[in-house]
């Protein structure tokens, strides 16, 4: 009964495609339009290409990065300039700016507190109180819970200077943390 059916619609789809319809007013107008003559195209008008734009603010932060917590630290008398050791070599973290950063746990290993910090590209490191990370020769001073401090060396005009940064624990509920 299921072919019947089938058979019957079939019949009636194809009854319209048969050779006794009348197509003369559609051979006349295919005919019309291959006797028309091509049209020529305009050819595009040459590239103006925009001037060049110098960006000037190229040195400060970007607004698509979260402010970071700044403290500067107080130089006490008689302590001689700060340098950042130069010589000694990079560690993994300190390839990324810390708004690239993302402290995202805390665990302790021997007895001692490690915090885990996601760099740019996703991958996490385990790292602990002396390690360096961030572009700004930054180097761990504390790890709590919440959060890590570092202190960095920072070119203040013809000497260098220190600053304590603090990069807080990344997580739904804090979402200027970087990611």
């Amino acid at each position: 009964m299921q072919a019947v059916r089938v058979a019957a619609a079939w019949a009636a789809l194809l009854a319209g495609c048969g050779e006794g319809q009348n197509l003369s007013d559609l051979q006349a107008f295919m005919e019309a339009a291959q006797a028309q003559e091509a049209g020529e195209v305009e050819p595009l008008p040459p590239f103006q290409g925009a001037p060049p734009f110098a960006y000037s603010s190229g040195d400060r932060r970007s607004p698509f990065e979260p402010p970071a917590t700044v403290r500067k630290l107080e130089r006490r008398r008689g302590e001689s300039s700060v340098t950042p050791n130069l010589q000694r070599p990079q560690q993994h973290l300190e390839q990324y700016p810390i708004a690239s950063l993302a402290m995202v746990g805390t665990l302790s290993w021997g007895g001692e507190r490690h915090a885990l910090v996601r760099d740019g590209e996703g991958h996490v490191h385990r790292v602990r109180a002396g390690d360096y990370l961030g572009t700004d020769h930054g180097r761990i001073r504390r790890i709590e819970a919440q959060a890590l401090e570092l202190i960095e060396i920072v070119p203040a005009g013809p000497v260098w200077a220190q600053r304590a940064r603090t990069l807080a624990m990344h997580s739904a509920t804090n979402p200027k943390a970087p990611r």
